[in-house]
């Protein structure tokens, strides 16, 4: 039997501490690439890049271990593994861990999401891993507890006989204690997980600027239980199963009863 290999990635970067503490306790679990970008891409979504060239380093992690650093994207990073950087296809992927959680219906933002979209699109089963660090008061946020979970998890996945296809794991950590049992349950995707506002002010030249900038909504949530904002809330790690059809198929018939009007335009 071949050996059993997982790749992992991020939108936070290559130096991210959460991708680090992910890699070495994967590293228990199986033989472990990591193809991610050489900067923060937060917030990327599914940016591909296909208007320049991108390069890929051969770069030491902070531990010493070797890791690929790619100028493109989250999503560009899998796309150049699995299109021919790796040997072979990978048994997983895993994208993470982020610093912050990827809940409801800003997913859609996340480049760690994306980037687990990306590997679901090309037929190999993807966890994205989120990590509640706005809990975590020191200085340097501890994602031991959530990188242990994930090899967990991940060692779990490899041994299943089927994994859904065209799904994403939607996997979010709530910060906890150390030593405290971290629980699961599987959830649908809430509403806003974070709210949005404008800062304006002016710069030293006195032109306007204006940062887009939100709040968490998690903490004291009414969301529903069965949601993942509402499993967070109540200390709770969400599986979240994201599927990349997003079609309403619901709509489908009645908004075909609009043809005939529509095509006598």
């Amino acid at each position: 039997m071949a050996e059993r290999m997982i790749l992992i990635t991020n939108d936070d970067g290559v130096n991210a501490p959460g991708l680090l503490a992910l890699k070495k306790a994967l590293d228990g679990v199986a033989r472990v690439e990591v193809y991610a970008p050489d900067r923060n891409w937060s917030a990327a979504s599914r940016t591909r890049t296909f208007h320049k060239p991108l390069r890929v380093d051969e770069v030491r992690l902070l531990d010493g271990s070797r890791g690929f650093a790619t100028s493109g994207t989250p999503s560009d990073c899998v796309s150049l593994a699995l299109l021919g950087l790796l040997d072979r296809l990978p048994d997983l992927i895993v994208s993470g861990i982020n610093d912050g959680l990827n809940l409801g219906r800003d997913v859609s933002y996340s480049g760690t999401v994306a980037a687990a979209m990306e590997g679901v699109r090309s037929g190999v089963p993807a966890v994205a891993i989120s990590f509640d660090t706005s809990g975590d008061r020191s200085e340097m946020p501890n994602y031991t507890m959530t990188a242990e979970y994930a090899a967990r998890f991940a060692a779990f996945l490899l041994d299943q006989q089927e994994l859904p296809t065209n799904i994403v794991l939607n996997v979010n950590v709530p910060y906890a204690p150390m030593g405290r049992k971290l629980e699961t349950r599987i959830t649908r995707l809430g509403g806003d997980a974070y709210s949005n506002y404008l800062v304006t002010g002016k710069d030293p030249q006195g032109r306007n600027y204006y940062w887009i900038s939100g709040d968490p909504l998690t903490k004291g949530s009414k969301e529903a239980e069965s949601t993942d904002i509402g499993a967070i809330s109540a200390g709770y790690v969400s599986v979240t199963p994201i599927h990349l059809d997003m079609t309403e198929h619901e709509l489908l018939a009645p908004l075909a009863e609009w043809l005939p009007s529509l095509n006598a335009v």
